[in-house]
Order: C-alpha cells, then sequence, then structure tokens
C-alpha cells in the first residue's frame, strides 16, 4: 500500500512539471514609479535587490522556480506581492493611493516586515538583508517623496477615502 502511495506521489511530481506557470516579466514601465518619483541610485540598488521580484512586473527567477511545486508557491507569492504595492503600476494609481504606499513602505521597513522573511531563509537573496543603513536609505527617500506629494498637491487629493 506505501509503495503504491509513493509511486502515485512520484507520478503526480513528475506531471506537474509539464504545468506552465505565467512568468510575470512584463517588463511594462509605462507606469513605473522612476516616471514621476526622483528615486537616488542607492534607493533604486535597494529596491531592485530587496523588492522587486515580488513588487514589479519584472521578476528575477531563481532557478528553483522551475521545479514544482515550488513555482507555484513562488507565482502565488510574487503576485499577492503586486496585489499589495506593485512599483511598475505606482503611478496609475490615484495620488492618494500613491501617498498611503510610501506611508506602508515606511511602517513594512521600520517594522521589519519588509523583505518577508521567506524571501531571505537559507541564504536565499542575500542581497535582500537589508542592514540598518539601508532600511534607513530606504524609510528616509520615501519620507521626502511624501513631503514632494504633500508640498505640490492639495492635501485632500493625498487622503484614502473611507470605503462605504
Amino acid at each position: 500500500m506505501i509503495k503504491k502511495i509513493s509511486i502515485a506521489i512520484l507520478v503526480i511530481l513528475v506531471l506537474i512539471q509539464f504545468i506552465p506557470v505565467e512568468k510575470n516579466d512584463s517588463g511594462d514601465q509605462q507606469f513605473n514609479i522612476s516616471n514621476n518619483y526622483e528615486i537616488p541610485g542607492n534607493v533604486q540598488t535597494i529596491l531592485k535587490n530587496a523588492c522587486n521580484d515580488c513588487h514589479s512586473n519584472q521578476t528575477e527567477y531563481p532557478w528553483y522556480s522551475k521545479i514544482q511545486p515550488v513555482g507555484f508557491w513562488l507565482n502565488n507569492h510574487i503576485q499577492e506581492g503586486k496585489g499589495h504595492l506593485n512599483f511598475s503600476e505606482f503611478t496609475n494609481r490615484p495620488l492618494a493611493y500613491q501617498n498611503h504606499k510610501l506611508e506602508e513602505t515606511i511602517e513594512m521597513v521600520e517594522q521589519n516586515e519588509m523583505p518577508i522573511p521567506s524571501y531571505t531563509y537559507l541564504g536565499l537573496h542575500p542581497e535582500a538583508n537589508l542592514s540598518e543603513g539601508e532600511k534607513q536609505e530606504i524609510i528616509d527617500w520615501a519620507k521626502s517623496q511624501m513631503a514632494m506629494l504633500k508640498a505640490t498637491y492639495p492635501a485632500d487629493s493625498l487622503v484614502m477615502r473611507r470605503r462605504q
């Protein structure tokens, strides 16, 4: 009985290798955050190394993403990340949303919630292990962008409306 179950599991694992996973590599930059916001080179590097794989339309996939079910899990993880924040679609959203996402970026980095631990487990993505200095660079950059929005636009245009 155990032998039959083991063979069935092995067959399933082999068969799922042939199920394609849609890749997140459109590269569409029409509404990229860098189109409307100043991003210094050091911050751009940090965002590329620690954020963009899950929060943009351009993921650099590791070799193990081709192995299922890991590829399915990664794809789901990327879709969830983009659902929360997508730097490639950032300027396609209302100003209040953009301001709110900058504020959330500050909170997530300050509270060590980003990048998420599973992204750096087992030495994976070591470049995403942010130093305290890198965290502060992201925080300072996001705060400066929020200040720019506040100085440029009316206050009521930067406030998220409550859903009713």
